[in-house]
């Protein structure tokens, strides 16, 4: 990346150690009330109206010290909140009131005391810290705000995470370094189960705004997730080696993915959905690391595309190690002006490695995508000459080209190295 980071040890891991150390409660057994996702959500709709049960403990960031002066940086303050809250025996909301609270980098770190899930109610503004040297701790503290190890987790409310992004957007080399460093995400999971995000609005991530990692049984309702065009990288929500992830009902606008999933990702369901701008839904890139996991169980549907400069997308890079990629269903998709609506690329990344790609895609349905897209190639099915797609579904794909007029090239579609079938209505024409 353009700047040089300064060798630190991490203000995060010092808070950590300052309050009694973020190991400490790895070997505590917690009983768990049996976690109910439509409660949950119920309980997390009614904690954003007000309505909090008189059985729940709140700890409010004022009280341990935190300023909503929008300048003093109150990441001991959270983490004392937190712990606070993680660490009662009984059920916990830490809150983060009206007002405009600046944080760097924090770790809440689990496991948790609390039998329920946990409540995270936002209502203020809370701004991550625009120097980009305090992010430079490694792995632990390379994000902003970092939850993991959590088992029951709720987040809600009408609140906003600024990232701040603007401030450093100008050192993101990614367009022309392969090997870029990831610029922090605002949110990000690791390890963490049986969680329910909902209500909260991200805007100008430095990095991604969502990052799922290692995770199990997410939903994802009603967010409201916003960076313009052109920031780098700004994925909306990206998750690796997490199953069971539901999103729904939210507007993800963003100058990269609307929704990207890579290795690992399994059982995720993506549904209404309002996605752009952005680069729309990729699964990937997938074959950039040795030894990936698979990925399957990938459904999109009921959303819509404006502007977007890709539609649904699966991506793999070349000369990658063998994996697979299987089970994906894209259906009942609008797309509004959609550069390249229908995607399969296993030529991704640098065009001077020659060996083809060994992930094996199968079982892919694209059904019911209709709009109007810019690109003369609407459907673009490039797989590997080593591992051919198998098993390609096409049904009630209707697609008016409304770019500009070009009569030496023909509408229509490319495919290579795929086995198709076509049902139903083809705009563009298949595939010859």
């Amino acid at each position: 990346m353009a700047f040089i980071g300064i060798a630190r040890i991490s203000f995060v891991l010092l808070l950590c150690i300052a309050l009694v150390g973020c190991e400490a409660n790895d070997k505590v057994s917690v009983v768990k009330d049996p976690f109910n996702a439509a409660d949950a959500l119920a309980k997390a709709r009614g904690i954003a109206r007000g309505k909090v049960d008189s059985n729940v403990k709140v700890f409010n960031v004022l009280d341990y010290g935190a300023k909503a002066d929008g300048k003093t940086n109150a990441a001991m303050n959270f983490i004392r909140t937190f712990k606070a809250a993680c660490n009662f025996h009984g059920n916990a909301m830490m809150v983060i009131p009206q007002g405009n609270f600046l944080i760097g980098p924090v770790i809440f770190q689990g496991p948790c005391f609390n039998p329920s899930p946990l409540i995270i109610q936002v209502v203020g503004i809370v701004k991550g810290h625009p120097d980009i040297s305090e992010y430079t701790g490694g792995a632990d503290a390379s994000d902003w705000i970092t939850i993991q190890s959590v088992d029951g987790l709720i987040i809600t409310g009408s609140g906003t995470f600024d990232g701040q992004g603007p401030q450093v957007w100008k050192y993101n080399d990614c367009d022309k370094n392969d090997d870029c460093i990831r610029m922090p995400a605002t949110l990000k999971f690791n390890k963490v189960s049986n969680a329910v995000i909902r209500g909260i609005r991200s805007i100008d991530a430095k990095g991604f705004h969502m990052f799922i990692s290692n995770s199990q049984n997410f939903r994802i309702f009603n967010v409201h997730i916003i960076a313009p065009a052109d920031s780098p990288n700004t994925d909306g929500i990206h998750m690796s080696k997490s199953s069971g992830v539901k999103i729904s009902r939210s507007t993800i606008a963003t100058g990269d993915d609307c929704v990207s999933m890579i290795q690992g990702s399994k059982d995720i369901s993506i549904k209404k959905v309002r996605c752009g701008p952005g680069h729309g839904f990729s699964i990937g890139s997938l074959g950039h690391y040795e030894d990936e996991l698979d990925v399957s169980g990938i459904v999109v549907k009921n959303s819509t595309m404006s502007d977007t400069d890709n539609g649904v997308r699966i991506k793999t890079y070349k000369a990658s190690t063998p994996s697979k990629a299987s089970g994906m269903i894209f259906q009942d998709i609008i797309m509004y002006g959609v550069r390249n609506p229908i995607i399969i690329n296993q030529e991704y990344g640098s065009q001077s490695k020659k060996e083809p790609s060994k992930v094996a895609i199968s079982d892919v349905h694209f059904i019911n995508i209709r709009g109007t897209t810019t690109s003369k190639v609407a459907v673009n099915l490039l797989c590997s000459e080593s591992t051919p797609c198998k098993g390609v579904h096409l049904r009630n794909i209707n697609l008016e080209y409304t770019g500009e007029p070009n009569s030496d090239v023909a509408y229509g579609s490319n495919c290579t190295n795929v086995d198709v079938d076509y049902f139903g209505i083809q705009n563009p024409p298949p595939c010859k």
